[in-house]
């Protein structure tokens, strides 16, 4: 059965400020009863929804314009339903904010294409059949851990760290070996970085010395 409701489209509503694109979004996430194979006792696991996009591997957290007719709250709710077809409790504050630049203007050193984005947890109740954005997004439960690894994006890594070390302490435990292996992961990729950024550097460095040394001084 077809969906009845439609996405919104277009710019028209969008909010700005100080340049910057205004985006709300959301960690869609449940926590799934599974029954322990050594004990056979029931355990509860987090999981967290992510989306695909077109030709592409990696997937998203649902996102998208906070328009001027809602709050941010109705946004990033209106976001999760258009791009992943739920709906759920939202949490009462925004678990933080960043900013980034949209995935076109990647490479252009002007202002546009500046976005801040303000991202909340939502307890997912509601699992709808079809959704507005269905044909342009698959959706997948994953763990946190897979989540983390196929994450397009490093400040949506950032925003489901910090959501992971906000839930209550009474979850902690379920995930608390994720956390570490998480907080490994991104250890690694700071590392990562790191170095591929002193290697850049060094070539800058050795191609301009050896440009310098081709230059001779006649008299």
């Amino acid at each position: 059965m077809m969906s009845i409701m439609q996405a919104r489209i277009g710019r028209e509503r969008q909010r700005y400020q100080d340049h910057l694109r205004l985006v709300a979004g959301c960690i869609p996430f449940k926590f799934e009863k599974i029954v322990d194979g050594h004990t056979r006792n029931p355990q509860s696991r987090l999981l967290v929804l992510m989306i695909s996009s077109p030709n592409r591997d990696d997937l998203v957290f649902p996102k998208g314009g906070w328009e001027n007719d809602e709050t941010v709250e109705e946004a990033a709710c209106r976001e999760a339903l258009e791009e992943a077809g739920v709906r759920g409790i939202l949490g009462e504050n925004h678990i933080g904010e960043w900013e980034f630049r949209s995935k076109s203007k990647q490479n252009n050193c002007s202002l546009e294409g500046g976005c801040r984005g303000y991202m909340f947890a939502l307890q997912v109740t509601e699992e709808l059949e079809s959704w507005p954005e269905q044909a342009l997004h698959d959706r997948k439960w994953l763990t946190p851990k897979d989540a983390f690894k196929l994450c397009r994006y490093d400040w949506m890594r950032e925003a489901l760290t910090k959501f992971l070390t906000s839930l209550p302490e009474d979850n902690m435990n379920e995930i608390r070996e994720e956390l570490v292996e998480i907080s490994i992961m991104a250890a690694a990729k700071e590392r990562s970085i790191l170095s591929s950024d002193w290697v850049g550097k060094t070539s800058v460095r050795q191609h301009l010395e050896g440009s310098c040394n081709k230059v001779t001084v006649q008299a």
